[in-house]
């Protein structure tokens, strides 16, 4: 897929990072629904599960297991939004090792200017928890790969 970056920013503290591509709403959404498209290729990972209808559950294991967790499926607007609610981590490479449950992982779809713009956030990763730094860079990388 073809993107541009707009931007990378915190909106309320959570981590976010915004890009635009001359793709249709339902060829990113249909790339962005399932993870084994996009969170893949830079430590390992293996994703297990399904992540198409609400309720849907997978696993993301990354780093020979260092970093495991478990999304949901809670909210899935057509062309437009998804998001799933991490139900169970261990980032064990954390003193915390569970900061990842209950937050959020969310891509929001818009058109703007004729182009679809992608805005994935990542609700309750915040500067103040120990994962920041770490995590909002891997999910930088995972988003570049996008392009």
């Amino acid at each position: 897929m073809c993107y541009s970056i707009k931007k990378i920013a915190m909106a309320n503290q959570n981590f976010q990072y915004s890009l635009s591509t001359s793709k249709n709403t339902n060829e990113v959404f249909a790339h962005l629904i399932n993870p084994k498209n996009w969170w893949i290729d830079l430590f390992g990972e293996t994703i297990e599960g399904k992540s198409e209808c609400i309720n849907d559950e997978f696993s993301f294991i990354a780093g020979g297991g260092v970093h495991y967790s478990n999304q949901k499926l809670i909210e899935l607007i057509a062309n437009k939004k998804i998001v799933w609610l991490v139900t169970d981590s261990n980032l064990s490479f954390l003193k915390s090792t569970n900061e990842w449950a209950g937050t959020k992982i969310c891509f929001d779809l818009e058109i703007v200017d004729g182009k679809t713009k992608i805005t994935f956030t990542h609700d309750g990763l915040i500067p103040q928890i120990e994962c920041y730094s770490g995590c909002s860079s891997a999910w930088t990388q995972y988003l570049q790969n996008l392009q």
